[in-house]
């Protein structure tokens, strides 16, 4: 028998029912359909960049088109944590929403690179916040037999993007304009949100529950600040440079320690490494995928629609590993560590694919994808099952911000390893690159072989 929290605010004992069972129905309906929308949006943005850069003539900030996301989804996943577990998840989730609808408008209207940037920027800071309230959503909704089937679920949510995203977005780039694929999406962000507002509502707020410390919210101001510094100061050239990389490097070591568990720095078992090791694998898998349809159209004159077939393949064995760990009885840690591994070879793999020919990607690519399937779900499990219900919120706010720090700095490194390369030598730069994906997600092996907590 499992003790649990029904979405409609009743605490109950009873078996666990199925994710469309009475009383979950709508729930699990509304979490797939706004993960699904999310999902499209990241597969077809990643096909459509090359374009959207030439189209603005703004190659030089082709990074910056993902990262400015990712830096300014770290700083919203921050305050949402400690919001969250303050408030309850209905609020933060609902202005999460129409800010990232807003982003979507600013970056679909923009006449220029910059303002493409400053758009994606504004998508970030409504991303985090529904990200980490739906994670506390999962918590408090459903019982703990069932979360690694809703975590299978959510990845099972990117199999009709991973399938139709690149190649529609790249379809949409060529015959009828990149801009749709923003504009287009904000209409669909509706229903979703209206499933899921009235359970928000009723899921109550742990007592106790202490209001975030200001130290933590200057933290993340500290770490977003050092976040973009650092990576300008890397887009910078020479000694003038340096300046803005200590700078950076500084905020990033006042904050860290403050946002993320005790010892997630020093690799310490249990908590510390789960978060770690998200942030190290999605930073080396998206550093890779970000990077993918650059090489495919520029080393060999992919269209945008082809280059999307080659992330499609990729994807769909994210979605059928996540299926398989989120219906198996092996330990997380088991599915974490595979999953880290078969990221390494399908960076090795696809890197040196890419080199030779732009089809032999797509396999090769199947791997890595595998690998975030049976890694990404078991993580989030393992962050929710070492967490007591009051930190819930605070916890899935780190493994988050581990997330999203990690692709941000390394995508944005890579790029300016590739960007200092010129279009010249745009292939060795991107098998630099790819030697720094594997560095990173070898490390990343290192770190899951210490998700176990000490006894």
């Amino acid at each position: 028998m499992t003790t649990t929290l029904e979405p409609d605010g009743r605490s109950t004992d009873a078996p666990p029912k199925g994710l469309l069972g009475a009383g979950y129905r709508g729930v699990t309906l509304g979490i797939v359909l706004l993960v699904t929308l999310l999902a499209f949006e990241n597969m077809a943005v990643g096909t459509v960049m090359p374009a959207i850069a030439r189209g603005l003539d703004g190659l030089s900030l082709y990074a910056w088109g993902f990262s400015a996301t990712l830096i300014t989804s770290l700083l919203s996943t921050v305050v949402a944590g400690g919001w969250v577990d303050r408030s309850g998840p209905a609020r933060p989730f609902l202005i999460g929403v129409v800010t990232f609808v807003a982003g979507l408008a600013i970056a679909g209207a923009a006449p220029s690179m910059g303002l493409f940037v400053l758009g994606r920027a504004v998508q970030g800071l409504g991303t985090g916040v529904p990200m980490v309230a739906l994670y506390v959503l999962v918590a408090r909704a459903y019982p703990e037999d069932l979360r690694s089937r809703v975590f299978a679920a959510l990845s099972a949510a990117w199999v009709l993007p991973s399938l139709i995203g690149p190649a529609a977005g790249g379809v949409l780039a060529e015959h009828v304009g990149w801009r749709w694929v923003f504009l287009g999406l904000i209409p669909l962000v509706i229903p979703p949100t209206l499933l899921l507002l009235p359970v928000l509502r009723r899921l109550s707020t742990p007592a106790g529950t202490a209001a975030p410390a200001r130290s933590r919210h200057l933290a993340a101001v500290a770490v977003a600040a050092g976040a973009g510094i650092l990576l300008f100061g890397l887009d910078g050239a020479g000694w003038a440079a340096l300046p803005l990389v200590i700078a950076g490097l500084a905020g990033l070591g006042f904050g860290l320690p403050r946002l993320l568990p005790p010892g997630t720095l020093r690799m310490r078992r249990g908590l510390p490494s789960v978060v770690l090791v998200r942030g190290l694998l999605s930073g080396a898998f998206f550093g890779t995928d970000v990077f993918i349809p650059l090489a495919l159209t520029s080393l060999h004159k992919f269209t945008p629609t082809q280059a999307g077939v080659v992330l499609t393949v990729g994807s769909l064995g994210w979605s059928a590993a996540s299926q398989i760990q989120g219906r198996s009885k092996r330990p997380r840690e088991f599915f974490a560590l595979l999953g880290a591994v078969l990221i390494a070879a399908g960076i090795v793999t696809a890197t040196i694919a890419l080199q030779l020919s732009g089809w032999a990607a797509a396999p090769a690519w199947i791997i890595g994808g595998a690998g975030m399937g049976f890694a990404i779900g078991s993580l989030s499990v393992l962050t929710l099952d070492m967490s007591a219900e009051d930190e819930q919120g605070v916890n899935s706010s780190a493994l988050q911000i581990s997330d999203t720090l990690g692709s941000s700095l390394v995508v944005g490194l890579a790029g300016a390893l590739v960007t200092g390369f010129g279009e010249a030598r745009l292939g060795t730069g991107l098998a630099v690159a790819g030697a720094l994906f594997t560095a990173i997600a070898v490390l990343g092996v290192v770190a899951a072989l210490r998700l176990e907590a000490t006894p």
